[in-house]
């Protein structure tokens, strides 16, 4: 198949909106257990839902978006290529049904391709019932239209269904729903006779859908299908003996279809295993289950050897089930890029509002700006971005982004380079990018509507600078040491390895050096705005209250504290100080000495030479106000800065991750006198190390475990990536008085974090957001494959 891709023409801006792009089609619905769209703003759209029919109480078990009330025991791609397709199986236990779902994307054309789909189900228990009712739906917004070939009857179709439609991006097509060789259909049952017309049949509805909102379509669906199940039932209400008829003869669609639909779906329903296919044909393709079957093979064989290639298992590492090992770190990796979705529409944010502590900075922004208080929705954006979790956060997360992008950008580079370009486009004129990108109705109906509202003078973690360091990373390492010194300008022109099927697509813009720079830069100028409005809107105070340090300027706080929570920092309820607008806080500053370095390299990269001079100096400066402000002697530990009641500084100092973030982002080098103090913490098990990573606060502390206890123990892994990414690549690799220590802490964590998260997938199913501190058990939300997934890199040690 990715042969196939590179007959198309090249494009020189490999990012311009042109839908030969393999990436065009995708899973970019990922909020669903099964939906399909292109990366367009309006276009064709499909979903997959099911209930079983083996009594009348199933159909309040319907699937469709992820939920984690739902009960599944589990539902992840297990093996996911974003060019190529994938596979996904779902273990659906309350209605007892493993549903596997297979995509495959066929190029050709230039209107993104075709695609193939499969959707097959076998009982999970052969013990009990499994009767499904799959509902496949098409759902088309915007410009175009779609009809349906197949004539329309008002009792059930048999056969293929078949539909055609026309829109700007995709140009004419064809969608054909193709039963499998050997369903077994639900025709007996309790007043069989009686419904004999009607079984045996796909059922259908056509309905016409409110632009905007085909996002809805289980309602949509929904309501028609029970209230035909209400005609059907009706009948027999008056019946002693309650003897109704089977539920698969009740719970079916109605057969019609408004004038002008742009909403179809198709029904069938199965009793045990079934399958069926869906195909999107573009152009003159023509499609039939041999693709599937032949394709699918495929696909899993250069995908695993893909896989195995990038994300080896290194032969030092002792498992006991290495195959176990592989097929976890195959999964979350797969769910992580088949979780990768697009969104478009509105956000809404606030420009005037302010906490007390913040009033001051913010009332001349406001008074300048003419903005006046008040949530306003802005105009539509449109961002193609993993999701931290399918169920529960299926939207954009500027601090997990940076993350996703480390695991993303190692599989396919070039797909971890649109995103993050996505991304940047989304920084404003002023140099702001919302926290959390909340695009569209359907985006906002999963978040709760205190969370909605996005503030402009509120940060997160620049963590998409971690996507840029990578991504040069990977070109310094591509080069060879002389290229390398002499810089870009010296070394252009494609250097293309191949692969076993050719060149790499998912490498071009590290194969040919002047795509690369052309992308540098583009993202440069937005990248420096953006720092820019970091320096200058999250700026804290040096002078007052008696503060001393060698730069005047490089000090930061958190602006849009509560007095429980710094959602901003990312790290919401991690203990601080009281609120005080004279706060400094540990962890931006560090950020901040990161995000220099970041602009400094990405600087060099593109040829503003006194740019990077001045990056560099501002790094400096920032590394050493972190001791100047940031040091306690006293608790020989890196501690925020508050403001008491006598208007003194004084250090806050909490145990805990906060700690550790001058080394987390390998700011301090490796013969640093702090060094040792801060391993010596990491490693306490009265304080941070247990037998499952590293815990977000000190065992010992007051507060441990205690409130909300989100960021109060329990183990995160992206922190724990961050911290063996330190040892691997600085405190463990560099000579200094600490390195062999180093080296043995980096090993037993590196153990411990990889055989909990495995373990507990093993044991439930899912990777989760975080880890229990004392039990190693996951806790709150799953699937999370979002930063969680970063324990395939862990495995691989690809730092």
């Amino acid at each position: 198949m990715r042969l196939l891709w590179l007959l198309l023409p090249v494009i020189p801006a490999v990012f311009a909106e042109n839908n030969t792009d393999p990436l065009f089609w995708g899973t970019y619905r990922p909020n669903l257990y099964f939906g399909l769209r292109p990366k367009v703003p309006q276009s064709l759209m499909t979903g997959l839902m099911w209930f079983g029919t083996q009594d009348y109480q199933s159909i309040t078990r319907t699937r469709h978006a992820c939920d984690q009330g739902d009960g599944l025991t589990g539902y992840t791609w297990t093996e996911y290529d974003p060019r190529e397709g994938g596979v996904q199986v779902i273990n659906d236990a309350p209605n007892n049904v493993k549903i596997t779902t297979e995509f495959l994307k066929v190029p050709g054309g230039v209107y993104g391709g075709s695609w193939a789909a499969r959707v097959k189900g076998e009982p999970l228990s052969p013990a009990r019932p499994s009767r499904i009712s799959p509902i496949f739906y098409i759902g088309l917004e915007g410009l175009g239209g779609i009809e349906m070939e197949t004539e329309e009857k008002e009792n059930g179709i048999e056969g293929p269904v078949v539909f055609t439609g026309s829109t700007p991006d995709l140009d004419d097509f064809t969608i054909r729903v193709v039963e499998g060789p050997s369903n077994t259909l639900i025709t007996e049952g309790p007043h069989a006779n009686a419904f004999r017309h009607r079984t045996g049949k796909a059922h259908l509805l056509g309905l016409r859908v409110p632009p905007g909102q085909v996002w809805q379509a289980k309602d949509f669906i929904h309501k028609p299908l029970i209230k035909h199940a209400q005609d059907n039932i009706n009948p027999y209400a008056s019946d002693p003996a309650r003897n109704y008829p089977d539920p698969a003869f009740v719970y079916q669609l109605p057969d019609e279809f408004d004038y002008s639909s742009n909403l179809f779906a198709i029904q069938k329903h199965y009793d045990g295993p079934f399958q069926f296919d869906v195909f999107f044909e573009s152009g003159q393709h023509k499609l039939d289950h041999t693709v599937l079957d032949n394709g699918i093979p495929s696909l899993s064989a250069t995908y695993n050897k893909r896989f195995d290639s990038v994300f080896p298992i290194p032969s030092n590492y002792e498992t006991s089930d290495v195959d176990s090992l592989r097929q976890f770190s195959k999964a979350i990796t797969s769910n992580l890029i088949g979780g990768i979705g697009y969104f478009y529409g509105t956000s809404i944010i606030d420009r005037g509002f302010a906490y007390e502590w913040d009033q001051e900075d913010d009332a001349a922004s406001e008074e300048s700006s003419g903005e006046k208080k008040g949530p306003s929705l802005m105009s539509p954006k449109a961002l193609l971005t993993a999701t931290p979790s399918r169920s529960f956060f299926p939207r954009g997360f500027y601090w997990d982004e940076g993350f996703h992008l480390l695991h993303i950008g190692q599989y396919d580079n070039d797909l971890s380079l649109e995103i993050l370009k996505d991304w940047i486009d989304l920084i404003d004129d002023d140099g702001w990018v919302a926290r959390e990108q909340i695009l569209g109705e359907e985006a906002r109906s999963r978040v709760p509507p205190e969370f909605q509202t996005q503030v402009p003078t509120y940060a997160n973690p620049p963590t998409l600078t971690m996507a840029v360091t990578a991504f040069i990373n990977r070109l310094r390492e591509q080069k060879g040491p002389s290229e390398q010194d002499l810089g870009f300008e010296y070394a252009l022109g494609p250097q293309v390895p191949l692969t076993p099927d050719g060149p790499d697509p998912g490498r071009r813009l590290l194969d040919e050096s002047e795509l690369a720079l052309e992308y540098l830069r583009e993202i440069y100028k937005p990248l420096k705005r953006h720092y820019e409005w970091f320096r200058r809107t999250q700026r804290g105070q040096i002078k007052q209250y008696g503060r001393k340090a060698r730069s005047r300027t490089e000090a930061y706080r958190w602006r849009g504290r509560s007095q429980q929570h710094v959602l901003t920092s990312g790290m919401d309820d991690y203990p601080r100080g009281p609120p005080h607008a004279g706060e400094l806080h540990l962890d931006l500053i560090s950020w901040m000495a990161f995000f220099s370095q970041t602009m400094r390299d990405i600087a060099e990269f593109v040829g503003e030479v006194d740019d990077a001079i001045a990056f560099e100096e501002i790094a400096k400066a920032t590394i050493g106000n972190i001791d100047d402000l940031h040091w306690s002697e006293e608790n020989q530990m890196y501690c925020d800065v508050g403001v008491n009641d006598d208007d003194e500084s004084y250090h806050v100092c909490h145990k805990g991750y906060l700690s550790l973030f001058p080394f987390l982002l390998q700011l301090l080098p490796p013969d640093s006198p702090h060094l040792g103090a801060i391993l010596d913490l990491l490693r306490d098990p009265e304080h941070l190390w247990s037998p499952y990573g590293l815990r977000s606060l000190s065992a010992s502390h007051p507060e441990f475990g205690q409130g909300e206890n989100y960021w109060k123990g329990p183990i995160w892994i992206q922190m724990n990536y961050l911290a063996l990414s330190a040892l691997y690549k600085t405190y463990g690799a560099e000579v200094g008085p600490h390195q062999q220590r180093a080296q043995a802490i980096y090993t037993e964590l590196r153990k411990n974090v990889i055989e909990n998260v495995h373990k507990e997938y093993v044991r439930t199913g899912y990777v989760w957001e975080q880890y229990d501190a004392l039990t190693g058990a996951g806790r709150r939300s799953h699937p999370f494959t979002g930063w969680t997934s970063l324990v395939t890199l862990i495995i691989s040690e690809t730092y």
